[in-house]
């Protein structure tokens, strides 16, 4: 069990959603999942946990094992694409659950599609009691539906859950958004601050416009930041400017 420090910080935000891309889990390799990374997230949800009053629920992505626009492209039938891109979610779901909960930190995973044997149903109330308790809430599968990403999920669940906020975790380095892609322009400036209306008149693809219209019609705030940086998610909670906060 996770000892929870009594003197607990006040964070930006009591309850939030942290997204995690699939790619994210594959580290280096770029595909499969990397444990020493999937440690990494965990250590720091834990250290979070440990250290800010703060309830936290994560959306993962599935891109490191099926990406469904992929099976599309090759001629696969959408919907099914999508459908398997889902089943992975769940595969990267549950081993960050399994991380997490060997590092003390009391973990659920809720799916949108029905497997019982490794899964609870997503119910919204449940969810919610799991976080109220001092649980971690892992959301797979998506929303259950083809043809939705999990950006749009993660955009949804924190509607839903009636987060403060959605943490938007980014690899590779990437610190936030910026006004050109800073892996092909070393001069790319890096955006403090970008209202819902700049992100999709640009077409700045931090995240497809399904879910920032989701977020800005619930005037939910997003904070595109690294995740691999030590401490961000921390430093986030604490008010301190890191990466690019959408609102």
């Amino acid at each position: 069990m996770v000892e929870k420090n009594e003197d607990l910080l006040n964070g930006r935000w009591k309850r939030v959603v942290l997204k995690v891309s699939g790619e994210a889990f594959a580290g280096e390799g770029g595909y499969g999942i990397d444990g020493q990374v999937v440690q990494e997230i965990a250590r720091q949800v834990v250290k979070v946990r440990s250290e800010y009053d703060v309830e936290l629920a994560i959306v993962v992505g599935g891109g490191n094992i099926w990406r469904g626009m992929t099976g599309s492209g090759a001629g696969m039938d959408r919907a099914q694409a999508d459908y398997m891109g889902m089943l992975a979610t769940v595969i990267n779901g549950l081993a960050l659950q399994d991380t997490l909960e060997h590092l003390g930190q009391p973990t659920r995973v809720q799916t949108a599609i029905h497997m019982s044997q490794v899964a609870e149903p997503y119910i919204r109330r449940r969810a919610v009691r799991h976080l109220e308790k001092g649980r971690v809430v892992i959301f797979a599968a998506g929303t259950g539906n083809p043809f939705f990403t999990t950006d749009t999920t993660a955009a949804l669940r924190a509607v839903e859950i009636e987060a403060g906020a959605l943490l938007k975790g980014t690899h590779s380095g990437i610190e936030g958004i910026y006004d050109d892609d800073p892996r092909t322009n070393p001069n790319a400036e890096l955006l403090r601050d970008l209202s819902y209306i700049d992100v999709l008149q640009k077409g700045l693809k931090v995240m497809d416009s399904t879910a920032i219209s989701l977020c800005m019609d619930n005037k939910m705030p997003i904070v595109v930041f690294d995740l691999m940086g030590d401490g961000n998610v921390g430093s986030i909670l604490a008010g301190e400017p890191v990466g690019t906060v959408v609102n």
